[in-house]
């Protein structure tokens, strides 16, 4: 057992993930979960996301050896001010936020005026499912997991951060908030922008024969538009400069594609799908690599 008691707040996906892989793998004495509707509790209980579930945060957060912000990223800065008061004196906080840098920016001070410690954390772990009910203990297997420390994170708490992710599963990966941002906002944030939009662009017509005819490669390609709205929202709000950074870099991009078409030259356009596909391939193949046996 490396905690006595750990608090999720927010038993979602995430947060509920994140809680059976910390019971089913003994790491923690007591998993507790704060949730917003009294539902939500007998859910938690029910999948095994923790051992006690309640409505009341700063009761949650009490004694907490550990406390993980699983909510939308809106809602993280009033619940941790609510929490902050609570939160015993040598604590780790730490969250599973899709942006860092405002976030780190926000909750680092709030805690550390009550003697706890805030680290960011970022798990790359999501799925378009949601809720509790779609939460299992293998989640974080092999998944890629951030950590976002800065000048004023203690060691041991980075450490005690990077061993969280790492004993359920995830590959840790360290990098400052905003390195994280700049970067997620090309591999992650970008991605579904055009999933979204690419959905809305062939279904929002109404057409019934385009629907009809829209396959495997489209249902692959917009998987992640199925996403909560309500958490991308806050994601590219939090992260807008660096998407519109990237947005415009990716539009040139196509617009660079629409000019080769123009050439109608048949060796060049298979040239541009042949180092699409090798680097892809690379990537699977150095992620393959790295999974563990």
């Amino acid at each position: 057992m490396r905690w006595r008691k750990v608090t999720l707040i927010g038993v979602g996906l995430l947060g509920g993930s994140l809680g059976q892989a910390l019971r089913e793998r003994a790491l923690a004495g007591e998993v507790h979960g704060y949730v917003r509707r009294e539902s939500s509790i007998a859910q938690c209980l029910e999948v095994g996301a923790v051992d006690r579930a309640t409505m009341d945060l700063p009761a949650a957060v009490e004694n907490a050896d550990l406390i993980v912000l699983c909510t939308p990223l809106a809602q993280m800065e009033e619940l941790a001010a609510v929490a902050a008061p609570k939160v015993r004196k040598g604590a780790l906080i730490t969250d599973v936020g899709s942006v860092k840098g405002r976030l780190v920016r926000q909750l680092e001070p709030a805690f550390s005026t009550q003697g706890a410690c805030f680290i960011g954390s970022h798990p790359m772990a999501g799925s378009e499912k949601m809720g509790v009910s779609a939460s299992r203990s293998d989640l974080f297997q092999n998944a890629v997991c951030v950590v976002t420390p800065t000048a004023a994170s203690p060691a041991d708490k980075v450490d005690e951060t990077e061993a969280l992710w790492q004993e359920v599963g995830g590959r840790v990966m360290r990098m400052s908030p905003e390195i994280h941002d700049q970067l997620a906002a090309r591999s992650s944030h970008l991605p579904h922008i055009l999933a979204a939009n690419l959905a809305a662009f062939v279904l929002g017509e109404g057409n019934l024969e385009q629907a009809k005819l829209c396959a495997n490669g489209f249902k692959d390609s917009t998987r992640i538009a199925s996403g909560s709205p309500e958490m991308w929202r806050d994601i590219v709000l939090m992260n807008q400069e660096n998407l519109k950074n990237g947005l415009k870099e990716f539009s040139s991009k196509l617009a660079e594609f629409r000019a080769l078409l123009d050439k109608d030259d048949p060796a060049l356009v298979e040239a541009f799908f042949q180092r699409a596909k090798d680097l892809r391939d690379a990537w699977v193949n150095r992620c393959s690599s790295s999974s563990p046996e």
